[in-house]
């Protein structure tokens, strides 16, 4: 039994004309409008020279940056970036280097001996990676990151910080976004072991504006090419001030408290010899926190005065190394009027590229966003444009090869 074209068309008429239908199909074509004007090319503000090579090199920058429809919020991004995102299967190899001070640091390796790109270890590149204020080698962004710069037949090493990641601390001495000694330690010691393989920075959150800091403190004895952050904090004030707000406190500040104590409480028997721990531990903001043990911690009078020394907007002009850094307008950590557009334009080697939508170290695209996002697609994109084209993008960043250590 056969149905006529002009039965079908009845079907679908009377189908469409019903009342709910209607009023679905309204619905959706308005919310599909809305999240389409939504989607726009984001916006790289760097020179000209710069900008032009990052277009040639990471086509990814030309498209429009399309959020998952119904997670274009930056606080429901960040939210389902953090517990959604899946962990793909990284085997680490596991080295503790120790500090001058007598602590120790644990670096998580991906040697990757099978490139094909790079089949001899003394020259193959490596990816230097900065995770977040309470992060590890396991953390979702940093699996993804790690993927992506092995599958390009580059070496991946995780710097992570004193005392996180089941590490003890043996001195009490933990970690912050200004004091970039640590780190300092890392990249000689990668140096040494690899001094023809050249190393790239990439900082997420907290570990961008570390990243940030060093490459400016260091200037042309950074022991890098170039650098590479993602979410990071630009004014460490004002993203205080914005995690403070009412929404914001319960959706982040109050968790990331509560995970920096408990941290600084399962190395209580070593931190009470700096700090009073019980008082630490009554800590309800980051801010609080920040008062009552970073800043003493760190030799600082007051939290502004650390605050002050951790933010890296006003420190850029010191930087050399050619740096591209993604942030989202909506990112409730890194408020948009904390973002140093003006400073940006002055410098040829530092790009920012600003997303509408993304939140916080999540960007994700696709109806179930768990695997491959935009940051994930545009760190591939830039860490290969600067391993394969040196010259050239130090040329368009006005790098001169003595400049360079």
């Amino acid at each position: 039994m056969t149905v006529s074209h002009l039965e079908l068309w009845k079907t679908y008429w009377e189908l469409v004309s019903r009342p709910y239908t209607v009023f679905v199909c309204s619905i959706t074509a308005a919310v599909w409008y809305l999240w389409d004007r939504k989607c726009q090319p984001p916006t790289l503000v760097c020179s000209e020279p710069f900008g032009a090579f990052l277009h040639k090199h990471c086509p990814v920058m030309a498209e429009r940056f399309r959020p998952t429809p119904w997670c274009w919020g930056g606080r429901l991004q960040t939210l389902v970036g953090a517990f959604l995102k899946s962990r793909p299967l990284v085997i680490y190899r596991n080295e503790l280097i120790h500090t001058a001070d007598g602590g120790q640091i644990s670096l998580d390796w991906v040697d990757n001996p099978d490139s094909a790109a790079y089949p001899e270890s003394s020259t193959r590149p490596t990816v230097l990676i900065l995770p977040g204020l309470t992060g590890n080698s396991r953390q979702p962004y940093v699996l993804h990151a790690v993927c992506q710069a092995t599958h390009c037949g580059y070496r991946c090493v995780v710097f992570n910080n004193r005392g996180v990641g089941g590490q003890e601390l043996l001195t009490p001495v933990t970690y912050c976004a200004a004091n970039t000694s640590d780190l300092e330690h890392v990249v000689q010691h990668v140096k040494e072991l690899y001094p023809s393989a050249p190393v790239l920075g990439a900082g997420v959150s907290m570990g961008g504006m570390l990243l940030l800091n060093y490459l400016a403190r260091k200037g042309t004895e950074s022991g890098m090419v170039a650098g590479f952050t993602i979410s990071a904090p630009w004014d460490a004030e004002k993203s205080s001030t914005s995690l403070e707000e009412p929404l914001n406190y319960l959706l982040f500040n109050s968790f990331l408290t509560r995970s920096l104590c408990n941290t600084v409480n399962r190395h209580r028997r070593i931190l009470e010899k700096v700090a009073d721990i019980d008082y630490v531990l009554k800590s309800r903001t980051i801010r609080d926190f920040d008062e009552r043990f970073t800043a003493l911690m760190f030799g600082y009078k007051s939290c502004e005065e650390y605050y002050h020394d951790a933010s890296p907007d006003k420190k850029l002009p010191n930087t050399v190394v050619p740096i591209l850094c993604l942030n989202a307008a909506d990112d409730p950590f890194s408020p948009q009027n904390a973002f140093p557009l003006t400073i940006i334009r002055s410098l040829p080697n530092v790009a920012l590229l600003l997303t509408a939508h993304g939140g916080h170290i999540a960007f994700l695209q696709g109806l179930f966003p768990r695997s491959e996002n935009y940051m994930e697609r545009l760190f591939g994109q830039f860490i290969q444009a600067v391993f394969k084209h040196p010259r050239e993008i130090n040329k368009a960043c006005g790098i001169k090869e003595e400049q360079m250590s």
